[in-house]
């Protein structure tokens, strides 16, 4: 179990001790989520310095040295502990993770996709130390797997999450156990969780600690246009829905007009029959980067998607990133104590 030390209502919170915040060295056992267009070294570096672990994110890099010069931002602004994320599946990353692993990147973490080939080139690669490796997992099999290859860590996403998910409505609470139980690694919870009760229900199923997505746009930080940030503090839990799931590659999306339509077209296309060939086809005007893009950045939230986990109800407002990550510690230590208060522990 953590231990949450107390402190004055005025200081930062001290440290938590977990299995996580030992392998990262970080103060909280709190990390950033990959966040496709959004995870830049301005919102890393914040995390990061806050005491959580910031990530920068390869999916919107469009070369190699526009990661080296992200990263090397990033180690102007903080010199704390960053991880890079490289979600798989969409194109090659060898000459991105050559970048990583050249700039010492301390952490890195694997998405989407069959994580072997990257873990076997990371253990290869002569770099010392290695980074710590995660990977983000959606079901036992994968964790295991994971686990099998070497990596340090895995982050169990439950099917509340924003973004893709698993292909087996597994909910965090179940799944995360589930996963602890299955490997001697540490592991992450992830999907749905906003604040520190989230944190602590995370380490009360074992986890060492939470990965957050949809929670971290909505901080000062964060690039996202601010209709977005808008719209997830505006939103409630039952505002998302699961789109993709026609080419078999379920995500979790904040509904809209435009998500919609893109719904509408899935229906058809199951009441076809469809061909998950001719569901990509029908449905790549709906999914590619830039329709993410205009909604997320541009603010055009009428003519894009955006990515959002059924932690939305759970988001009030727009703060920085060291105001979100010392609150949901001190939130989490009030969770424990009420829940010690239980057991008529003192």
């Amino acid at each position: 179990m953590a231990e949450i030390s107390a402190e004055s209502p005025e200081s930062a919170p001290l440290p938590m001790h977990t299995h996580i915040t030992e392998l990262l060295g970080v103060r909280y056992p709190i990390v950033q989520g990959g966040l496709a267009h959004l995870a830049w070294s301005g919102l890393a570096a914040a995390v990061s310095e806050a005491g959580g672990l910031g990530q920068i994110g390869v999916a919107h890099m469009v070369t190699p040295e526009d990661l080296r010069a992200d990263i090397r931002r990033l180690k102007e602004l903080t010199q704390a502990p960053y991880g890079v994320n490289f979600p798989l599946g969409h194109r090659p990353l060898d000459a991105f993770l050559d970048v990583a692993l050249e700039e010492g990147a301390p952490v890195i973490t694997i998405t989407a996709g069959n994580p072997e080939a990257m873990i076997r080139a990371i253990q290869s690669s002569g770099v010392k130390p290695l980074p710590r490796v995660m990977v983000l997992v959606a079901g036992v099999r994968a964790a295991r797997k994971a686990a099998d290859l070497g990596a340090d860590a895995v982050i169990a996403v439950g099917f509340e999450g924003g973004g893709h998910l698993g292909r087996d409505d597994i909910g965090t609470i179940t799944l995360v156990p589930r996963i602890v139980d299955s490997v001697r690694i540490p592991v992450l919870a992830s999907g749905g969780l906003a604040d520190g009760r989230g944190l602590a229900a995370a380490l009360a199923l074992g986890a060492e600690g939470t990965e957050l997505g949809t929670r971290f746009v909505a901080t000062q930080e964060c690039v996202a246009h601010i209709a977005y940030k808008e719209a997830l503090v505006s939103g409630a839990e039952a505002d998302t829905v699961v789109v993709e799931r026609a080419i078999g590659r379920p995500a979790r999306v904040l509904r809209g007009p435009f998500v919609e339509r893109m719904l509408a077209v899935e229906e058809e296309l199951k009441r076809r029959g469809a061909s998950r060939e001719e569901a990509l086809e029908a449905l790549l005007p709906y999914i590619r980067g830039e329709v993410n893009v205009r909604a997320a950045i541009e603010g055009k939230l009428d003519e894009g998607f955006i990515w959002a986990g059924e932690g939305i109800g759970l988001i009030h407002d727009i703060p920085t990133a060291r105001e979100l990550i010392e609150r949901m510690v001190r939130e989490a230590r009030e969770a424990m104590s009420h829940a010690r208060l239980a057991f008529g522990d003192d």
